[in-house]
């Protein structure tokens, strides 16, 4: 055996040295100091099903461990070497060394099982350790895949995702932890799931990611344990992916850094804030004020789809804009922006309204929540606000109301009129907030007629849903709430709870938007200083004790329906009723509240059973209008399936 260099046996106490410090810092949080092994993950008995693939490079930090544990007592949990330098292993781990620095390298592939995703070394941890060592990013590999037998692992849906995205990109390296994400990925990338790809377009998206790595990493990515795939489908978001392959490393690096607040956020959802009341005035020293004074006056401006004609939700957030202008005067210059009917207009006019001078811009629905962070980015100095529920986004405020309060005045009201027991309720989208809603008025039905069962029908798939509930002998249906405090609306029967009686719609009782309200509070907020910093991610999300929410009842009420809802309305004004705080089943019988423990904001908009007295189901992706797959991809409350 050759006499080794000096140079590679410093390389090699280097290497011991952090392998021993990696070693004592796993030991000291009580986790095991050294790699994974195969054998107690899977046992080799679990091993039926394989399929060998052809020889690839695997990443590197994906390698979790060997497959069996008689040599891991030799190397740390990253694969560095922990033998003294005289030891067999250490002298031959510095042979490898040198090859791997010489004109040869190292060119032997080692040979590995994938299992979910990670990889465990059979022969070649050594090699696996140099290489590791000296900052590889792939390493050649035989690898054999070991093809999950117990479908019921939670992991697997997400793993058949992965394994399809490996087959048609050649790609390691994207790992989602959802299966819907690689959907999602798919779009942006303007591929239909399951398409070729052809030799050009996997090193294409190779090379891009590859770049984009760099940038997450040069930014602190990992040591934030923020995953680069996660950041990236925001990313492509904001910045389209022709864009991102003409990038350079610069001007990648930066455009990733405007991001950053919104890409930690992103991947941390249970960080989001969500603000149930509007905050306090909050009471400053003269020096606080003195350096953070709010403004006094505000150019506010809204974005909206279509016109306040052709659109009662327009009309209505138009409606909320004039309240604000006349209630608060001279501090603020308010203007609308209308016909916002694609994601090409929002982009236009949010741009337009920035450099008009806006303040503060709202959009004004949840389809322009891409084109309102892309705008945020771009204008880091104004404040923007989307129309949605739930978006753990620090560059976007997100707003809605708690309609779940009023589906449960009108599910009081509608289970007293059921005289067949049978009461229907239409869904618009299976989107974050609506089975709260739905959930809500079926326990105000239940309140009232314990016999009763609602039957659910959805607006977003094919079909009429109200000629279908017709048809079943349903005869008190809840549709589309009213978007604004104006009964007319309410008169034609397409919106709110109505009664059928021959061929007439007969209006009882809705839920409506206080927009005015809730605009004037936030913009008041940003006047007195108490608003939220913007480096955090916050959703407004209030009800009728902040006076956003009220329900809008027909003379058909009779008059002791009317006097319960008002009792239940007054009660929820004043904070002291929970429409959840009573114990309540889904369907499958598991519980959804106890009646006991509050539930939370964020379980309430990401509620996704149905109660037991629902008959009904929340529809699958694929059965939905194509018109209503990008809302509900983006703010469906199952986004790991979608």
């Amino acid at each position: 055996m050759t006499v080794l260099d000096t140079s590679v046996i410093t390389e090699y106490r280097k290497a011991q040295a952090l392998a021993q410090k990696e070693k004592k810092e796993h030991e000291a949080k009580g986790l095991s100091p050294y790699p994974a092994v195969l054998d107690e993950v899977l046992p080799e008995t679990a091993r039926t099903n394989c399929v060998e693939l052809p020889l690839t490079e695997i990443p590197a930090d994906r390698i979790r461990g060997t497959v069996s544990a008689g040599r891991t007592g030799v190397l740390s949990v990253s694969f560095l070497p922990l033998p003294e330098p005289d030891s067999e292993f250490a002298v031959k781990w510095m042979h490898l060394l040198e090859a791997n620095l010489s004109d040869t390298g190292i060119r032997e592939p080692v040979i590995c099982y994938e299992y979910l995703g990670d990889f465990y070394v059979q022969e070649g941890n050594k090699r696996v350790s140099v290489l590791k060592y000296c900052g590889a990013v792939k390493i050649p590999a035989r690898v054999t895949r070991i093809l999950p037998a117990d479908r019921t692992d939670p992991r697997v849906a997400a793993y058949d995702a992965f394994v399809e995205f490996n087959r048609v990109t050649g790609s390691w390296d994207v790992r989602y932890r959802k299966p819907g994400d690689y959907a999602r990925l798919y779009a942006a990338l303007g591929k239909a799931p399951g398409a070729e790809w052809t030799e050009a377009e996997k090193q294409r998206f190779a090379s891009a990611y590859h770049l984009f790595r760099e940038a997450f990493t040069a930014l602190g990515g990992a040591k934030q344990n923020l995953l680069p795939e996660d950041a990236l489908l925001l990313f492509l978001k904001v910045h389209p992916y022709e864009r991102l392959t003409e990038m350079k490393r610069t001007e990648l690096t930066e455009a990733l850094a405007a991001l950053w607040g919104d890409v930690k956020a992103a991947a941390e959802p249970e960080a989001l804030t969500v603000k149930t009341v509007p905050a306090a005035e909050e009471k400053k020293s003269v020096i606080e004020k003195i350096i953070s004074a709010p403004p006094k006056h505000l150019n506010v401006a809204f974005i909206l789809q279509r016109d306040a004609e052709s659109s009662a939700w327009t009309r209505g957030h138009a409606e909320g804009a004039a309240h604000l202008s006349a209630a608060l005067g001279e501090a603020v210059s308010v203007r609308c922006y209308y016909k916002a009917d694609t994601q090409e207009d929002a982009d236009r006019l949010l741009d337009e309204a920035a450099n008009d001078g806006a303040d503060l811009i709202f959009a004004t629905t949840p389809p322009f929540l891409v084109s309102t962070l892309r705008a945020a980015v771009r204008h880091p100095k104004i404040r923007f606000f989307n129309c949605s529920e739930c978006q753990p986004l620090s560059s976007v405020t997100s707003y809605y109301c708690r309609t779940y309060e009023g589906k449960f005045i009108t599910g009081l009201i509608a289970g007293t009129l059921a005289d067949n027991n049978l009461v229907g309720y239409v869904g618009s989208y299976p989107i974050l907030g609506v089975p709260a809603s739905i959930n809500a008025f079926a326990l105000g039905v239940r309140m009232t007629n314990p016999r009763a069962k609602v039957l659910l029908e959805w607006s977003c798939v094919d079909g009429n849903p109200v000629k279908t509930l017709w048809n079943k002998g349903v005869r008190v249906i809840s549709n589309r709430d009213v978007p604004l405090p104006d009964v007319q609306y309410m008169k034609g029967g397409g919106y709110g709870t109505f009664l059928v009686e021959g061929d007439e719609l007969m209006p009882i009782a809705s839920p409506v938007w206080m927009w005015g309200n809730l605009y004037e509070t936030i913009v008041r907020s940003v006047l007195s200083g108490s608003v939220e910093k913007k480096d955090r991610a916050v959703n407004y999300w209030w009800g009728m004790d902040s006076g956003v929410i009220d329900v809008a009842l027909s003379e058909r009420v009779p008059e002791g329906v009317r006097e319960l809802a008002a009792v239940f309305m007054e009660k929820l004004r004043k904070g002291e009723f929970d429409v959840f705080g009573q114990r309540l089943l889904a369907q499958n019988g598991s519980v959804i509240s106890d009646g006991a423990s509050k539930l939370t904001s964020i379980e309430l908009l990401k509620m996704d059973r149905l109660a037991e007295n629902v008959e009904g189901r929340i529809p699958a992706y694929d059965e939905l209008l194509p018109m209503s797959r990008a809302l509900v991809r983006e703010l469906g409350i199952r986004r790991e399936t979608d």
